[in-house]
């Protein structure tokens, strides 16, 4: 069994709620050169945010607008700002301030959630952070990936793991929700390798969790290496044989937070059989109850 983000935000604001990607426009480290050149190796121009509005600066423009899309599919009272494109406290605190207590303000905004790399978390955005979460819940997610170093240094990552624990440390002393983010089926990592990942993760004081698929992007330097030939992508079957095995080393308290993403279908070079949203998700339920992972239907949030 697991914890789902469903049930957990469900247990927390007391009614389902939906996040909606909100667009900082802020850059990164590993792009502006800082650490370096051209971001994570697998990370496509927009940072992670192929979802997010481009064009529309004003934060409660950008939440209007998702909440109407939103509202044509579901009907929800209650949303979590999701800044999720680049790194979302590379940034001077003065702006960061103003945009997060923009959406923070918003009515219709139950909770903030905040993606960014574990080494940009300097002291005056940890009381920035302090301060928001005394108004409405805060929710870090922290780039991680992997927990091993070799493969830390192939994909760009630009920080030790040393790195990570500090900001977790230093977020839970003021009381942040953390969600640890890794990537399942990057290149020349074992199964062993991945699980060893999740472990870490489950004790490392972190409250939730992301498992990503790897997917391989149109011009990304992991596509130039895929195109190469110098690594394979994984299965669905074997996927979703890894991931059940990674849920199931997750400790009860943990909420996950998602279990597989899904990469914008025209800049997808493989697996293409991740495209396919609603085949991905039915096998991985009907795996999940075939191995006792989760009774009933699995509810995950896939933001």
């Amino acid at each position: 069994m697991y914890y789902s983000a469903n049930q957990y935000y469900k247990k927390v604001f007391g009614e389902k709620v939906y996040k909606i990607s909100v667009n900082g426009h802020m850059t990164c480290p590993n792009r502006d050169g800082t650490k370096g050149y051209g971001g994570c190796i697998f990370c496509s121009a927009k940072g992670s945010g192929d979802f997010c509005v481009e064009n529309i600066c004003d934060i409660d423009e950008q939440i209007a607008g998702a909440i109407t899309l939103v509202n044509k599919k579901i009907k929800t009272n209650k949303y979590i700002a999701y800044f999720q494109s680049f790194t979302n406290t590379y940034a001077p605190v003065e702006y960061l301030e103003k945009i997060f207590t923009q959406a923070i303000n918003n009515p219709q905004i139950v909770a903030l959630s905040i993606g960014t790399r574990p080494d940009c978390l300097p002291p005056d955005v940890i009381d920035l952070l302090d301060k928001l979460n005394h108004i409405k819940p805060v929710f870090v997610e922290l780039g991680l990936q992997t927990i091993h170093e070799k493969t830390a240094e192939y994909i760009r990552r630009g920080y030790q793991l040393s790195v990570y624990d500090t900001a977790v440390r230093n977020l839970k002393a003021i009381g942040i929700n953390v969600v640890a983010h890794m990537i399942i089926g990057l290149p020349n990592e074992t199964k062993d390798m991945i699980l060893q990942t999740v472990d870490y993760i489950g004790n490392s004081g972190a409250d939730g969790i992301k498992l990503q698929l790897l997917h391989v992007l149109k011009d990304t330097d992991l596509a130039v290496d895929y195109a190469k030939g110098l690594f394979n992508v994984l299965s669905m079957e074997e996927y979703i044989d890894i991931l059940c095995d990674c849920v199931q080393h997750l400790p009860p308290h943990m909420v996950l937070h998602r279990i597989t993403g899904d990469g914008a279908k025209n800049i997808l070079i493989a697996p293409q059989w991740s495209g396919n949203k609603k085949l991905v998700l039915n096998a991985i339920n009907k795996a999940m109850l075939h191995r006792n992972v989760v009774q009933g239907k699995a509810y995950i949030n896939h933001q």
